[in-house]
């Protein structure tokens, strides 16, 4: 009976050993996922929250809640007239800098709204953007720090351009224009 309890024990303990070392793989395992999936918002999430657990628990509700949303791609007859409107809004700069960028976080909302996300309020129609368009929620978060900064305390000129330099990056993103109209949306090349 001895020996029989004795391996009992030790298969108990293999199959303890095997679920924590399981369990330590798939927290792994999601972490890459997560990191992979949000890049630079991954690890901005992780600060903003200073825990890694719940930092990806929320980037998790994040994709859940989007997934519910019914975001659409624009017709071409959108694409053009957002874009459009992007230029004039560019143009608009050399005369009226804090006008264009008003305009232009107006625009972002308009495609957001156009394309199916929510715009209640900034923080979540940033979470909200990360899901899809990772790579530039980090340039709306800038553009619109500086918008807020001009408004309280005003920004310098050159603060301005790279609000709308970091709008338009979240702009083409969102209108999901190939390289050539990106090109056409900034008014030619640099």
């Amino acid at each position: 009976m001895q020996t029989w309890l004795i391996a009992v024990i030790v298969v108990v303990a293999v199959l303890v050993v095997a679920a924590v070392g399981m369990w330590l793989w798939n927290r792994r395992q999601r972490s890459e996922r997560l990191a992979e999936r949000f890049g630079p918002e991954y690890r901005t999430t992780v600060e903003s929250t200073g825990d890694r657990e719940a930092a990806e628990r929320d980037l998790e509700a994040r994709t859940k809640r989007v997934r519910k949303l019914e975001i659409v791609e624009l017709s071409p007859q959108q694409r053009a007239a957002y874009a459009q409107d992007w230029r004039a809004t560019q143009e608009r700069f050399v005369d009226d800098p804090a006008g264009s960028i008003s305009n232009a976080d107006r625009l972002v909302q308009e495609v957001m709204q156009a394309r199916g996300y929510p715009t209640a309020e900034f923080e979540q129609r940033a979470a909200d953007v990360s899901v899809d368009h990772p790579g530039v929620v980090a340039d709306y978060r800038a553009a619109h720090a500086i918008a807020e900064r001009h408004a309280t305390s005003g920004a310098e000129t050159e603060e301005l351009r790279q609000a709308l330099v970091h709008y338009r990056s979240l702009f083409a993103d969102l209108l999901g224009t190939t390289a050539n109209e990106r090109e056409l949306s900034r008014g030619g090349t640099r």
